[in-house]
């Protein structure tokens, strides 16, 4: 594989989260992930065993989500999700915050939930990405202090959203947004240097892959693989 196909498909997170997926989408999923030799698959908590069974003896590895989607679950519950999830196979783990409770300030309740999901992981040697849901977390300056408790808590990755943080609009219309270059920047500027950012959420094109690259992120959370992919190969060559 081309080095820079190589490099943009390590990039890349194949999320396979969709609500209505079944066992055997699982499979189809998990077998794009290796075609592209992407970084990781992101599944459902019960997925992680199939998933870790398919990808046995391939680079691809095996990420879960705790708190999906609405990051509403106590922080025992996520800390037993994390590590179910790690005893399952998983070596990443993508958890979301109590999206209410940093919303009103209670910084206290989101340093404590974090940095307990990213203690249970890194006990497991396990990767631990924090869920903003920037489609709700819209002021800069909590974005900021989440990017500083990650920091301080230890996090491996900050991560703009779930991909299903829709807003309910006036016209009664749901919209979702995702990932946006000026929030990722943001989230860049204000993590420590051991922290990544991943961006998840509307990253749909080859373009939209090397924008968020540029603009600072390390992992990005993407559906649409196969598309991104086969354009890179065109475009930069497979040999």
């Amino acid at each position: 594989m081309n080095e820079i196909v190589y490099k943009l498909a390590k990039m890349i997170d194949h999320s396979i989260l969709h609500p209505t997926m079944t066992d055997e989408d699982l499979a189809r999923e998990c077998g794009v992930a290796l075609k592209y030799d992407v970084a990781s698959v992101c599944v459902k908590p019960y997925a992680v065993i199939q998933a870790a069974d398919i990808l046995k003896g391939s680079d691809v590895l095996v990420g879960c989500v705790i708190g999906f989607p609405a990051g509403n679950s106590a922080i025992p519950v996520k800390v037993f999700e994390a590590e179910t999830a790690c005893n399952d196979g998983a070596v990443e783990i993508d958890m979301v915050i109590n999206i209410g409770k940093a919303l009103q300030g209670d910084w206290a309740y989101i340093t404590k939930e974090i940095k307990s999901v990213t203690d249970i992981c890194h006990w497991y040697h396990a990767v631990v990405k924090v869920i903003f849901e920037t489609d709700y977390i819209t002021k800069e300056s909590d974005v900021v202090k989440l990017c500083l408790i990650c920091t301080e808590v230890g996090a491996d990755y900050v991560k703009t959203s779930s991909g299903f943080g829709f807003v309910k609009q006036a016209s009664g219309d749901y919209n979702y947004v995702g990932a946006t270059i000026p929030v990722l920047e943001l989230m860049k500027k204000s993590v420590g240097p051991k922290v990544k950012v991943k961006a998840a959420g509307g990253v749909r094109t080859l373009d939209q892959l090397i924008a968020v690259r540029e603009a600072g992120c390390s992992r990005c959370g993407a559906t649409a693989t196969i598309t991104i992919m086969e354009d890179a190969i065109k475009r930069f060559g497979n040999g």
